[in-house]
């Protein structure tokens, strides 16, 4: 057992050195000044200095002294940390699970302890073709996983992270009523037809899209009630079902599938599936049918935007067409509500026919 300053020792045919820290004794390999492990005996008095210093830098209300166990750990290790959560919690959609697996892969071999912030400052500029909000996407995890190490004792601080501002990077792309009749037209009618369709109806997003499962589908009040759990703002709405949804409700009974879970044969649970299973990933698909519909720039959420547009366009309240979209605030429902030059022009008609005015010779 180390007391009072520690001590060097050799195991193995190696130096090791041995320090207590809070009634606690810690024994790691001597390491030089950059971290690497060394033999020599100078070097390992040195490495034993160096935690004792640190620790009287806690005592006298430095840094927090960082354990072996902590300096182990890698930016990896904290993210698995955080998708363990996102599970416990219900939050590990498809979208929050690809930017875990994307900072796993961009920094995840780092140590925990030694990134700064210019690491990530660096990582920002090697991501030069990349949209501001895909790298942010990415520091937002990596930033939630340093925090959480840190309640939870396993790291003593968290380095600064800039997250940039995307205001006047917001894509604006939507699509037109042909558009969206040739893409569906396009589209395989197998669930993922369907799938779009709804998207365009209602605006919700592609994850929550893909969760609706039909123990949450009311026939009585004709209804589709949306878990907390689902929705990006943890409020849990309903989306009372028009004539739209209700005839894709209609076609989706006809296509529910005997599908086997845990051993026994039972109906999907999935009200949108693809031959049974959650509709995922469907990039392809996707290429193919904007590609026919001649929209190839169209994303996936650019339907969000255009249900947005036609709800205002058809004079629906904003309370009532957020409700259907899931938006939280008028703020960001205004971003997706994007007014094009043909429905300020027919602002202006109306009112010119509201208050007709003689004009002057």
């Amino acid at each position: 057992m180390a007391y009072g300053t520690g001590r060097v020792f050799e195991r193995g045919g190696h130096l090791w050195v041995s320090y207590c820290y809070k009634g606690k004794e810690y024994r790691e390999r001597a390491c030089d000044k950059r971290g690497i492990p060394t033999d020599d005996a100078e070097e390992a008095e040195k490495c034993l200095k160096r935690r004792r210093d640190a620790m009287t830098t806690e005592n006298g209300g430095g840094p927090q002294f960082e354990t072996p166990a902590m300096r182990r750990l890698t930016i990896h290790d904290l993210l698995e940390s955080l998708k363990a959560k996102y599970k416990a919690n219900g939050q590990d959609s498809p979208q929050n699970l690809s930017h875990l697996k994307r900072a796993d892969n961009d920094v995840g071999q780092l140590l925990a302890c030694s990134v700064t912030a210019k690491h990530f400052r660096d990582y920002r500029e090697t991501r030069p073709k990349d949209a501001t909000a895909s790298v942010n996407r990415v520091l937002q995890v990596v930033r939630a996983a340093f925090r959480l190490a840190q309640k939870r004792g396993e790291i003593t601080r968290v380095p600064f992270i800039e997250i940039v501002s995307e205001k006047g990077n917001e894509r604006q792309g939507f699509a037109s009523e042909q558009q969206i009749t040739d893409l569906l037209a396009a589209l395989p009618d197998d669930g993922l037809r369907d799938f779009t369709e709804w998207a365009f109806e209602t605006g919700q997003r592609k994850s929550e899209i893909a969760a609706l499962t039909w123990a949450m589908y009311d026939a009585s009040e004709n209804q589709i009630h949306i878990p907390a759990n689902l929705c990006k703002n943890r409020k849990a709405r309903s989306i009372a079902l028009g004539p739209a949804l209700r005839r894709i409700i209609e076609r989706r009974k006809t296509r529910r599938r005997v599908v086997c879970m845990s051993g026994t044969a039972q109906l999907s649970e999935y009200i949108f599936h693809r031959d049974g299973a959650p509709v995922r990933e469907f990039n392809k698909s996707w290429a193919t049918a904007t590609k026919a519909a001649k929209c190839e720039e169209l994303l996936f959420h650019d339907l969000r935007r255009t249900c947005a547009r036609r709800l205002l366009a058809a004079g629906v309240p904003t309370q009532i067409a957020k409700s259907i979209t899931g938006h939280e605030t008028d703020s960001i429902f205004s971003r997706y509500a994007i007014v094009d030059a043909a429905l300020m022009l027919a602002a202006q008609e109306k009112v010119a026919a509201k208050f007709p005015r003689q004009a002057k010779g």
